[in-house]
This record gives structure tokens, C-alpha cells and sequence, in this order.
């Protein structure tokens, strides 16, 4: 099949397209037909393109996590998955990804596509969708009235956030540059912040629940506007592997879930 992999050039990290094997399920995986898989620009700076599980250097990795398709084919052992039926979902981070024409997958990790969504559309969900839901919900414990402050409003992660809150009856403000101030607000923001015009925190307090999507200097501010017992979540890239042990509890990467995928 064809392939994006990751190869070293020149001690950059470049995409080329390759000739692979066609991968097969084992006994509990799914062989998906990707139709369209998600971009993460980001990802060719991550440990797992890089690194195996146990350390190990990593070699010619397929990147994209997150996809649309058709099941291809099931192992002996996986049930309530049929050939030819449109799924959406991501893989492990270790896995080979979804910038092929195939990948290999478990049935925990994938769900029915959504009937109302294109393949294309469909494939932009799954990574950002569940990452805001295991930061608000299984984090957060985000409730009804909460004040709920999510930065990076407009971005992918952003996006599904303000309407998780909002659909969770929380009291939701947004942080997002000028121009998709009109957006996070048509998403559910009932506040909304121009990061670039103001500091959000010089006029507020006592917020249950903050979801950092920016990192640095913003999720440094942010701590001081939490009430006691607030709680805070970062997925921002640059707070992996830090030391500040606040943070550390903080960061969190999503993880594959079907049932969450379902209720989504």
C-alpha cells in the first residue's frame, strides 16, 4: 500500500511517500480503509514518531492518529464490527498511523461514523473531540453552573470544549484573537477574551475550571484565577516532561474510547 512515513533528512524530519506492506488484523484488531485522516502539524516533534514504547529508536513511523473509513477486515475475535461499515476513531500513538491507505486499529479505539458527517469531516474529530471530553468531564468533573474558562477557544480542541461546556450547563469563557471572537461565541461561549487586546486574568476569579490549550506565560497566569479547589488541565505540547509538579498533575494526552466516541 501506499504511505506518508517519517524519514530523517539532512537531521530534519521530512514526509515521504513510500511502498509498505498492507498490514492485517490480529485476532482482536480491525483493519480500517482510510478515506481521510487528521493532521496534526506538531506531530513530527513528538516522542512516539520518534520512539518506541520501550524507548527503542524509531524508524520510518506513519504519522496521523485520527481517521475515517471503512472496516476492511476484523480478527476472529472482534464483535459488533462488520466489513464494509464506516467507522471514525484514532489509534495508539506507538501504532502505525492513518496517512496510508490502511491502518491497523482496535474496536475500542473506533465508532460508527457519524451519520450527518462527511468522511472528510468526520476524520477532524476524533483527537480533539476526546481531548476535550477526558479534560472537561472525566478531569474536570466539569458540573452545571460552573465557571469555566477554555484558552484557545477557536483551536481543535478549543472548539469541542466550549460546546461540551456548554451543553453541560457551565458558564463558559473563551480566549481567541479578534477575529474568531464572533466563533467561540456562536460555540457557546457566554464570555468571550481578545487575548491580544487584554489579560484575561486582571478581571476574573474564582473560575472551577480551566482548560489550557496554549501553554507558557498563559498557563502560567492562569493558576492565580482558580477558586480553592479549582482545578486546572494543559495539553499544551510544551508542558510534557515538565518539572513543576503543578504541571506535571496538569498534562494529560488523550487516549482512544469508544464509548466516549459514541456519546460524542
Amino acid at each position: 500500500m501506499k504511505a506518508m512515513q517519517v524519514r530523517k533528512l539532512n537531521q530534519q524530519l521530512v514526509l515521504r511517500q513510500a511502498e509498505v506492506p498492507q498490514p492485517q488484523p490480529g485476532k482482536d484488531e480491525v483493519l480500517v480503509r482510510v478515506y481521510a485522516a487528521g493532521v496534526t502539524p506538531t506531530e513530527l516533534l513528538w516522542y512516539p514518531t520518534t520512539h518506541t514504547k520501550s524507548g527503542a529508536p524509531r524508524h520510518n513511523a506513519i504519522p496521523g492518529h485520527e481517521f475515517s473509513g471503512v472496516i476492511a477486515a476484523v480478527g476472529e475475535q472482534v464483535g459488533g464490527f462488520t466489513v464494509g461499515q464506516a467507522v471514525y476513531g484514532m489509534n495508539d500513538w506507538f501504532a502505525e498511523g492513518a496517512t496510508a491507505e490502511y491502518c491497523i486499529t482496535n474496536p475500542e479505539s473506533i465508532a460508527p461514523k457519524p451519520a450527518g458527517l462527511t468522511y472528510l469531516s468526520a476524520a477532524t474529530v476524533p483527537i480533539g473531540a476526546l481531548t476535550a471530553w477526558q479534560a472537561l468531564i472525566d478531569r474536570g468533573k466539569v458540573r452545571a453552573g460552573d465557571r469555566v474558562l477554555v484558552h484557545g477557544g477557536a483551536g481543535s480542541v478549543g472548539s469541542f470544549a466550549l460546546q461540551l461546556a456548554h451543553l453541560h450547563g457551565a458558564y463558559v469563557i473563551a480566549t481567541a484573537s479578534s477575529n474568531n471572537l464572533a466563533f467561540v461565541a456562536e460555540l457557546g461561549a457566554d464570555e468571550t477574551i481578545d487575548y491580544t487586546a487584554s489579560r484575561f486574568e486582571e478581571n476574573m476569579q474564582d473560575v472551577d475550571f480551566v482548560l489550557d490549550t496554549v501553554g507558557g506565560e498563559t498557563l502560567a497566569r492562569s493558576w492565580a484565577i482558580l477558586k480553592p479547589g479549582g482545578k486546572l488541565v494543559t495539553i499544551a505540547a510544551n508542558s510534557e516532561g515538565a518539572t513543576d509538579q503543578r504541571i506535571k498533575e496538569a498534562f494529560f494526552i488523550v487516549e482512544p474510547n469508544e464509548p466516549q466516541l459514541l456519546q460524542i
